[in-house]
């Protein structure tokens, strides 16, 4: 009895033990398999880890290194600067016919999309027609102008001159953009003022701005027109070049030559006489008075009677002695 009861007994206490037995494992079955996923949902993570700094350090390269080549294409190509000339000429011309020269210069001028400013004709002393005009053309086309008004006639001067006003023009450009800028920040203020104070402080800073912004839109305005546009200045004249003689002188030279120093003589002579005449005829008339006057009381004086009866000044005339009559002086 009492073995069984002690068998009974240990039976009980077995199965609690199994149970609990049965309990652990089914838990630590359930651990692995947690921790099972959780290793295979790491493992992927990391992995998709380690794959995305690998892609995140190519997409890396890739961006530094089109970096690296937009600096050195920027580094290679540095910007280009337009270059603001101003281009000017004066051209003399002779040619025969004045008008038909300038008709066919003004055809030429509108062929290359210019125009014709200052024009100006007249006529010297032997009727010749001379004129005198200026062409503005655009500045790609002032070479090839410049050159067919050249062979339109004798070229007798020319006068050509660029002026390079690069720096200028930057530098009007840029205070027109700190200007515009500055009249933007001014009116924003003005839109935010309260006080009438400075509202009309405020007015007067942006009609200041305004009027330095004009003045250089201004400028702007004609250093674009004296650079897109060249200045040509054409004068055509009828009258011949005055050429030396190459040829030797001959008779008819010499004796022109001649004349005109004859003419050359005569002329100065009778300027000098001229100048001579007028003190020449106060000496004739100085010299009429004196014989007139002092002469004629010199010789108007009375003579003194000198003894013997001689007059004064006068020497006795000798007297011969009386001879005798043997022919032998008396004495």
């Amino acid at each position: 009895m009492q073995t069984r009861g002690s068998g009974t007994t240990g039976r009980r206490s077995a199965r609690p033990v199994q149970i609990i037995s049965a309990l652990c494992l089914a838990a630590a079955l359930a651990l692995t398999g947690c921790s099972g996923a959780a290793d295979g949902g790491g493992s992927s993570s990391d992995a998709d880890k380690a794959a995305a700094p690998g892609a995140n350090e190519a997409g890396a390269g890739a961006a530094d290194s089109d970096a690296s080549g937009g600096k050195k294409e920027q580094a290679a190509a540095p910007p280009k600067l337009t270059a603001h000339i101003i281009h000017t000429a004066s051209l003399t011309v002779q040619v025969k016919d004045v008008p038909k020269s300038l008709d066919e210069a003004r055809t030429v001028v509108e062929n290359a999309g210019g125009l014709v400013g200052n024009e100006t004709t007249d006529r010297d002393s032997k009727g010749r027609e001379r004129s005198h005009v200026v062409f503005r053309v655009p500045s790609d086309k002032y070479e090839e102008v410049l050159t067919e008004l050249e062979g339109s006639g004798k070229l007798i001067d020319r006068k050509a001159k660029a002026e390079d006003v690069t720096d200028q023009v930057v530098d009007v450009e840029s205070r027109i953009k700190t200007q515009r800028a500055s009249v933007i920040r001014i009116r924003e203020l003005m839109d935010q003022a309260t006080k009438l104070s400075d509202v009309v402080t405020l007015e007067g800073e942006l009609s200041t701005r305004q009027a330095d912004l004009e003045s250089l839109l201004a400028q702007q305005a004609a250093l674009k027109d004296r650079t897109s546009l060249a200045t040509i200045t054409l004068s055509l004249s009828e009258t011949p070049v005055k050429k030396a003689a190459d040829d030797d002188p001959g008779f008819a030279d010499a004796l022109g030559g001649g004349w005109d120093a004859f003419v050359t003589m005569f002329r100065w002579l009778a300027l000098a006489l001229g100048a001579v005449l007028p003190f020449l005829v106060g000496a004739a008339l100085l010299l009429l008075l004196w014989m007139r006057f002092l002469r004629g009381r010199t010789l108007g004086r009375p003579v003194a009677a000198a003894p013997g009866g001689a007059a004064t000044g006068t020497s006795p005339l000798p007297v011969a002695p009386p001879v005798r009559g043997d022919g032998t002086d008396q004495d």
